[in-house]
């Protein structure tokens, strides 16, 4: 198997597994703000510490900030709208439009990026996300409603800025941006950005051990996703490894299961089915 191709199935199956951290802290009420900040501390610390065990200095070069903070200020944003949606809409809802960001990424890629679209591609694209509309449990109560149009909105940005957020770091890439100092400003955005969103929106400020536990197990784990995406956009192209790695809810819904959270009904095992072969022909891609 290509490099890519594992590095992009080994954020998908992490990814799975922060899917179901966070749908554990979400289930109480708990700040948010303060979750993206302890993950962006988690994090940053352990970026800071894998360069200096790797003993390769990082490159502080114009494109590796421009890019790297660009990159950040669009995931931290795409967050944080995210977080925001998921006050007046349901998750799976929310949830669903923000993994659609595979649309906005294969668009982006192949213009901006001269990326190419062969079959192989464009089918397992529309079996991925065919697989994530079949997860989609419509809420009928606000079909009509302005609050609940404005915050689905919110969602459909935020599944853009994550789409640009990938191809912004395949560009710096390709510009021979330093990936790991790109990661290391992109974690700082997520303190700034976490800090922000709990004193201005949540207004509060507070850590609990709860709170602490989780964001360091969640910290610990975006850690490992963003790096192994980072080694993949390395290897291949945004518009296969990235659409790999939306498919990180075949993971969340597996261990989901296990832990008795949800149930796995005929609709989900057929999503499962068609997430499964877009993997395979994206690989084959």
């Amino acid at each position: 198997m290509k490099a890519g191709i594992t590095f992009a199935l080994m954020s998908l199956v992490i990814a799975g597994l922060n899917d179901v951290v966070f749908k554990r802290y979400s289930l109480k009420d708990r700040s948010r703000g303060m979750y993206i900040f302890g993950i962006g501390v988690i994090w940053t610390l352990l970026q800071a510490g894998h360069t200096v065990m790797s003993d390769t200095p990082l490159q502080w070069s114009p494109a590796t900030i421009g890019f790297g903070l660009a990159a950040g200020i669009l995931l931290t944003l795409s967050n944080i709208l995210l977080l925001e949606s998921f006050t007046h809409i349901a998750v799976s809802f929310g949830s669903t439009i923000y993994r659609l960001n595979t649309i906005g990424v294969v668009l982006l890629s192949t213009s901006i990026l001269g990326e190419n679209l062969p079959l192989f591609k464009i089918v397992g694209i529309l079996l991925g996300l065919a697989a994530v509309s079949l997860l989609y449990h419509r809420d009928t109560g606000h079909t009509h409603d302005r609050t609940f149009i404005l915050f689905a909105g919110l969602a459909v940005i935020a599944s853009l800025l994550r789409a640009c957020y990938g191809v912004v770091s395949k560009a710096g890439l390709t510009q021979h941006a330093d990936g790991g100092a790109m990661l290391l400003l992109i974690a700082l955005c997520w303190i700034i950005g976490g800090a922000f969103y709990a004193k201005l929106r949540e207004k509060r400020i507070r850590f609990t051990g709860k709170k602490m536990v989780y964001s360091l197990i969640s910290g610990v784990l975006v850690f490992l996703i963003v790096n192994f995406l980072m080694l993949a956009l390395k290897h291949e192209e945004a518009s296969i490894v990235i659409p790999i790695a939306n498919m990180s809810f075949i993971v969340a819904l597996l261990v989901s299961t296990v832990l008795k959270m949800e149930k796995l009904t005929a609709r989900k095992l057929f999503a499962l089915g068609c997430a499964a072969v877009a993997i395979v022909l994206l690989a084959k891609a």
